[in-house]
């Protein structure tokens, strides 16, 4: 069996390499067991510094396993498991589930004042006679042809800055914003641009337009013009996040006539920034505004919604 421990928090590529280091250490026979902090290790030992979460713990969870993970166990940061020495960590994580190795990226952490490093694991692991690989951090090409580790951390930064495209290339995957379609304040039909708004516990990027691809109930894949923030033309408060789903062409999305109006699931893949949020003067400037975006939106989609995309198409 083998064993990885960690937040996991967007399961990006560095994460994807240790499963599949994990896989191969035990073959299609054994099992792939991952230790997932919930809530983040920073909730109890700094709650000021704690990062933003990028998904919930259901989807992360649901990523894991779909890689290939067998099962993934919660770890709630308690003070008294923040507080182990890194022998007792180990010892304790040995005798409960019986690892033939460990797998860990080269910036783990473990242990009271986070004294357990790499090195410190394999020592205390291999006395146990638990082998330990380290896996080296994976690095991504951004667009502005920078270089960067995959980590949970320049992901929040490029969402944090509308870099949807690039934070892509870092989850080997578009970032979505998974949730529950719920009622808003209706007015984007009264100027022709009827919007589901998503109550979602994923990240949301910088305010702004975004294209995406939208994962309807069904499975089917449509595309989506989607604004996050708080909507300063007409005095919005709170930053959420809203969609305009559309068809190939560009046109408004017609939904089945019996499908409820709210309550369904949906996926938002962010694929591309569009433009910044800006306070127009009036409903009827924004109107237009929003015409041309829907347009580029369904350019930018349209060679998306056929067969699976990858993130080298975006």
């Amino acid at each position: 069996m083998a064993l990885t421990i960690g937040n996991f928090d967007g399961v990006h590529l560095g994460h994807r390499a240790l499963i599949e280091r994990c896989r191969a250490r035990v073959g299609s026979e054994g099992k792939v067991i991952a230790l997932a902090f919930h809530p983040h290790p920073m909730v109890k030992l700094s709650p000021e510094h704690a990062p933003e979460p990028i998904e919930a713990f259901a989807q992360r969870a649901d990523r894991l396993l779909r890689l290939g993970v067998d099962r993934v166990v919660e770890l709630s940061p308690t003070p008294e498991l923040l507080g182990k020495s890194p022998q007792a960590f180990v010892d304790e994580l040995i005798d409960a589930y019986e690892p033939r190795v460990i797998v860990e990226g080269h910036d783990f952490h473990f242990g009271k004042r986070r004294a357990g490093t790499p090195v410190v694991l394999r020592e205390l692991a291999g006395l146990r006679g638990v082998d330990v690989e380290i896996v080296r951090p994976v690095e991504v090409a951004l667009t502005d042809q920078s270089v960067v580790t995959a980590s949970s951390t320049i992901t929040r930064w490029l969402l944090g800055n509308g870099r949807v495209r690039d934070a892509a290339f870092v989850l080997g995957r578009p970032h979505e914003l998974v949730g529950e379609v719920v009622q808003g304040d209706q007015l984007g039909r009264t100027i022709g641009f009827r919007t589901a708004n998503v109550a979602t516990d994923s990240m949301l990027p910088r305010d702004g337009v975004y294209a995406a691809v939208v994962t309807m109930p069904d499975g089917m894949r449509v595309g989506g013009a989607v604004n996050v923030g708080a909507r300063p033309t007409v005095q919005g408060t709170h930053r959420r996040a809203e969609v305009h789903l559309i068809d190939r062409d560009g046109a408004p999305l017609a939904m089945p006539e019996r499908a409820a109006e709210y309550g369904w699931a949906i996926r938002v893949g962010l694929i591309a920034w569009v433009r910044d949020q800006v306070r127009f003067d009036s409903v009827e400037t924004l109107g237009g505004q929003l015409s041309r975006d829907v347009k580029r939106v369904a350019a930018m989609v349209e060679p998306l919604l056929g067969s699976a995309y990858t993130v080298e198409s975006l």
